[in-house]
């Protein structure tokens, strides 16, 4: 390793399962989960398109769509300090410097530093929590990561109104209670929900997650997916997910 790549403390190398991708990460702070996984496989992403992702965190979005798309240029967007350093980190520990870029901004400011219109497609994992106040102890990180802190679930969707070219693509993963203000919010800055996908933890529970796709001065028409459950009654995931994760074809 070279000392871009040196471990802090607690600090991990994890193999993320797609291609020979790793990801460097901190437990303690936090760590990325299915909802990620799945917004990325989620996303549709032509050759040579440019992607941002908003609230990238330490980069796991940006690095699977770099390994499942052909996109040329992808933008990662994070207010972290901590976590935009990691994924500084993360890019150079997978030497893809030529496609991944990441940002040190907060979604309210991006019209500061990235061009209006200049994207193809733009996703994002935001906090699903309301804002708190006081994060004032050892899990900051993951409080800030969980709950909205200076941008909330609108501000999100008005900076990729913002980024997306005209009948550009938005994907978002959320949770389900907010459906209505995230069909609604869409509208408000002319992002036209196209799709929406549940996905349920298994046969027996109702859905947890939701995935939505946009389409920037789309014409209105929502076309509701298959629920995509992710376990079987074994406990073991089911053959959709294993597909998502590239551990069966």
């Amino acid at each position: 390793m070279n000392d871009i790549d040196q471990l802090m403390h607690g600090e991990r190398i994890d193999e993320i399962g797609f291609g020979e991708l790793c990801l460097i990460q901190k437990p303690q702070a936090f760590c990325y989960g299915i909802d990620a996984v799945l917004l990325a496989s989620y996303a549709r992403v032509k050759k040579n398109s440019r992607v941002c992702d908003l609230g990238t965190g330490t980069g796991i979005i940006p690095l699977i769509l770099s390994h499942k798309t052909e996109a040329s240029h992808i933008w990662g967007v994070e207010v972290q300090e901590d976590s935009y350093q990691r994924a500084l980190r993360n890019v150079a520990l997978n030497q893809l410097s030529d496609r991944l870029h990441m940002l040190h901004s907060d979604v309210l400011n991006v019209n500061k530093h990235l061009e209006k219109g200049s994207f193809d497609v733009v996703v994002s994992n935001p906090p699903y929590m309301g804002k708190v106040d006081g994060l004032k102890n050892v899990e900051e990180d993951k409080k800030i990561a969980r709950h909205e802190t200076s941008a909330g679930l609108e501000d999100f969707i008005a900076a990729a109104a913002y980024l997306l070219k005209e009948l550009g693509d938005f994907y978002l993963v959320h949770r389900p209670s907010r459906l209505v203000d995230i069909c609604y919010l869409g509208r408000k800055h002319r992002l036209e929900p196209k799709h929406i996908r549940f996905v349920s933890p298994n046969y027996k529970k109702k859905p947890n997650i939701l995935l939505t796709h946009f389409v920037k001065y789309g014409k209105p028409e929502l076309k509701f997916e298959d629920l995509l459950y992710v376990y079987e009654e074994n406990g073991t995931y089911t053959k959709e997910i294993l597909k998502i994760y590239e551990r069966i074809k």
